[in-house]
């Protein structure tokens, strides 16, 4: 019965090694995987630091157009104000008009009378103005006395 014991032992024996070969491809399959993951994590890596060198880039482009833009907004807000004081400087212009306006007119209605009366006069002065140019010149040629004892001179022309 001692060599069941022997065979037994070798089948343990037997089955010891193949648990140490199947245990040795699995990590020999592992460690592949390991190495496949490392390649990656490698490749990650630089990609990782190509977009970090882009990032850094766009970030430092990015505060130069942030500066610009603050730059531009604060010349704006004078164009803005400057703007501003027009409009308040034509609305003082069209107040100042309209004061003026309103004082010529209520001057205008103070002196309606008075105004008629240049108007007539002035009609007046226009009319006397055309016949005076209308009349006649009167000479000593274009005279036709005539008297009893005198007879009718024509005069030739």
């Amino acid at each position: 019965m001692e060599w069941i014991l022997y065979v037994a032992a070798l089948v343990a024996a037997i089955g010891f090694l193949v648990l140490c070969i199947g245990l040795a491809a699995t990590l020999f399959s592992v460690k592949k995987t390991l190495d496949n993951m490392a390649g990656t994590v490698a490749g990650i890596e630089s990609q990782m630091e190509g977009i970090t060198r882009e990032t850094t880039t766009l970030l430092a482009k990015t505060n130069d157009l942030a500066a610009d833009v603050q730059h531009k907004v604060s010349e704006m807000n004078t164009v803005v104000s400057a703007v501003k004081g027009i409009g308040e400087s034509v609305t003082g212009l069209n107040q100042s008009i309209s004061r003026v306006t309103a004082s010529i007119s209520s001057e205008v209605n103070k002196n309606d009378e008075k105004v008629a009366q240049v108007v007539q006069w002035g009609s007046v002065a226009m009319g006397l103005a055309d016949k005076w140019k209308k009349r006649k010149v009167i000479d000593g040629q274009d005279v036709q006395f005539t008297t009893s004892a005198n007879p009718v001179h024509t005069p030739n022309k």
